[in-house]
């Protein structure tokens, strides 16, 4: 076969599998389907894939898995995609429409971040085929989208890679998260007493009244140019006629600076507090407030971050170094001791029924892959 034949070959058994993956549901702590569907590729070229405990251990069917393809010399690189995607509100359907990927019904894609799944396992196969001289091993996580649960409880000391990549960024290729941040989840629920809303109101104390004037009280949004603090879901009542005695809240906190974060996420809290402590409120109030991952900010001068702007760089792109207010494994990664980065791979709109990534953005992560490979084996 021809090496244009060959290279045909690649981009349309990419397209496939990135097509297969995406109709695969896999939602977090659901992702057996796909795993097995990702140890099939891999069983299929030789490659073992081993499962840790991470499934039992969060309550899902699956745990992460690990794979390695030997290179010829001695140094390793990781690279790592989570299996999990948000809940989707229909079936997935993938099809092509002006070069690119989206689902046909009205939900998410799954892009993120089978998109980065799928190009490890073109890249597996690439490397059993035409061995390099580095030696690369693949992570597939799994509960990313609930807070990096996979991540947190993979054992980082089985790796032999002290650097790696993963593709999570919804940005153009070139781009590279330099800087993440701490972040804090904010779990609260108040407790009134429950009354007859018209016969005797005054008889009742509302958990509703009071979680609307603490969050009256709070600085939301965009708190600075690297702290943000937002209140997600408020729930609470059972009827129009009845003086709600239970009200639920869930908010967070994150800041590229650690410290900062904490004092937003103590500030929300506190407000809460004052208005539970309203004479007009009187509510009872329970509070978690959970540091649920570490934030990071890369050295201008780390190996890791020279090695791919160099990369990028052989391969057209300039590097875009971006300061991003998400999280990813990475940041649980990078918190074992792991110097891992998270690149862009092109995907557009995660998480929303308009999801995106084209064909061109699909196939340039895979080349950038293979070529961060040639390059840390040389």
């Amino acid at each position: 076969m021809s090496a244009v034949a060959v290279a045909d070959l690649e981009r349309r058994r990419l397209g496939e599998r990135f097509a297969a993956l995406c109709s695969v549901y896999s939602p977090s702590r659901f992702e057996r389907a796909c795993a097995e569907l990702v140890r099939g590729e891999l069983d299929e070229i030789g490659v073992v894939v081993e499962e840790d405990e991470a499934g039992s251990a969060l309550g899902g069917d699956c745990g992460n898995l690990l794979a390695r393809i030997p290179g010829s010399g001695e140094g390793s690189l990781l690279f790592c995609a989570h299996l999990d995607t948000v809940p989707a509100a229909a079936p997935i359907r993938p099809v092509l429409v002006d070069g690119g990927w989206e689902n046909a019904n009205d939900a998410i894609l799954g892009a993120d971040n089978k998109t980065a799944v799928a190009v490890l396992l073109a890249l597996a196969r690439r490397l059993v085929a035409e061995p390099a001289a580095a030696g690369v091993e693949l992570l597939f996580t799994v509960g990313e989208e609930v807070g990096l649960l996979g991540a947190k409880e993979f054992e980082i000391g089985v790796l032999r890679s002290r650097v790696g990549f993963t593709f999570d960024a919804a940005m153009p290729l070139g781009g590279v998260v330099v800087s993440s941040p701490t972040y804090y989840r904010v779990s609260a629920e108040l407790h009134g007493v429950a009354a007859h809303a018209g016969v005797s109101p005054e008889d009742g104390r509302s958990a509703i009244l009071a979680a609307a004037r603490g969050i009256a009280q709070m600085k939301l949004g965009r708190i600075d140019a690297e702290t943000t603090a937002n209140i997600g879901t408020i729930a609470g009542g059972n009827a129009a006629n009845v003086v709600p005695d239970r009200c639920s809240i869930l908010g967070e906190a994150r800041s590229l600076d650690a410290g900062r974060a904490e004092e937003v996420a103590s500030s929300l809290v506190a407000c809460l507090a004052d208005a539970a402590n309203d004479p007009e409120c009187e509510c009872d109030l329970d509070v978690t407030i959970q540091r649920e991952f570490d934030g990071y900010r890369v050295r201008h001068s780390a190996p890791e971050l020279a090695l791919v702007s160099e990369t990028l760089r052989d391969c057209g792109y300039e590097p875009n170094l971006v300061f991003s207010g998400g999280g990813s494994d990475v940041n649980a990664l990078r918190s074992k001791g792991c110097a891992v980065l998270n690149l862009g791979n092109g995907t557009e709109r995660p998480h929303e029924s308009t999801e995106r990534v084209s064909v061109a953005a699909l196939e340039g992560t895979l080349e950038l892959a293979i070529a961060l490979v040639a390059r840390a084996g040389g």
